[in-house]
C-alpha cells in the first residue's frame, strides 16, 4: 500500500521517527542504522516501507535500502517471528550479517541478537536457508561475506561482536587468494588497533 516515503524528519524516538511528507506526518518504525545515519531533524530522508496491519493497529516499518526491506519481508515468513523481532534483528546486525548467519547455518550468530533464542534461531535457519541462499548470491556484499564465513565465526567465537567482526572482515582484500589463517590474522590486526 505504501511502498516508500520521501520527506523531512520531524521527530525522532528510540526506534522510530516521524517523516513529514507534504504536511502529513508518518510515524515509521526503523532499525538503529536508519536512526544513526539519517536521524537528523529537518533532514530529508527516503525510506522503503512495509505496512503491517493487525486487528488493533497499523504500523509502518521503514528501511534505508531495498535489500533491507526485502530481508525484513523474508524474515516475516518465519512462523512465530513478528515484525518487531525482525526489526530488532536488523537493528542488531546488518543485512549481510543476517543473510550470512542464515546461509551458513550459524545459530551462534543469530542467538547473539537480543530476543533470539536457540529454538528461534534454528527455526529461522530451517525455514529461510533456501530463500536467503539465493539472496546472498545476488548481492556482491553477500558473495564477499560468504567467502569469509569461517573468519566471521572464528572472530565471534573469540568474543568479538558480529558488528566488530564484520567491520574487520570488510578490510580484508577481496581480490587476493588468502588462506583462512591469513584472513583471520588481518582481521585481528585491524581489531587490535
Amino acid at each position: 500500500m505504501i511502498a516508500s516515503l520521501q520527506g523531512i524528519v520531524d521527530a525522532i524516538g528510540n526506534d522510530r521517527m516521524v517523516v513529514n511528507v507534504n504536511g502529513v506526518g508518518f510515524k515509521v518504525s526503523v532499525p538503529t542504522s536508519v536512526l544513526s545515519e539519517g536521524g537528523v531533524i529537518g533532514r530529508e530522508i527516503k525510506l522503503f516501507t512495509h505496512l503491517h496491519v493487525r486487528e488493533d493497529e497499523m504500523t509502518l516499518y521503514g528501511f534505508a535500502a531495498p535489500e533491507d526491506l526485502r530481508l525484513f519481508d523474508i524474515l516475516l515468513t518465519v512462523s512465530g517471528l513478528g515484525p518487531r523481532t525482525a526489526l530488532a534483528m536488523l537493528s542488531a546486525m546488518g543485512t549481510d550479517q543476517i543473510t550470512l548467519a542464515i546461509a551458513s547455518a550459524s545459530t551462534e550468530m543469530l542467538t547473539s541478537i537480543p530476543g533470539i533464542g536457540r529454538k528461534t534461531a534454528d527455526r529461522i535457519i530451517l525455514e529461510l536457508k533456501d530463500k536467503v541462499g539465493a539472496f546472498v548470491t545476488v548481492t556482491p556484499a553477500g558473495r564477499v561475506a560468504q567467502e569469509n564465513t569461517d573468519v566471521l565465526s572464528a572472530l565471534t567465537s573469540l568474543g568479538y561482536s558480529v558488528a566488530e567482526a564484520a567491520r574487520a572482515i570488510a578490510i580484508i582484500p577481496s581480490g587476493k587468494k588468502l588462506s583462512m589463517e591469513d584472513r583471520i590474522k588481518l582481521a585481528l590486526q585491524y581489531l587490535g588497533k
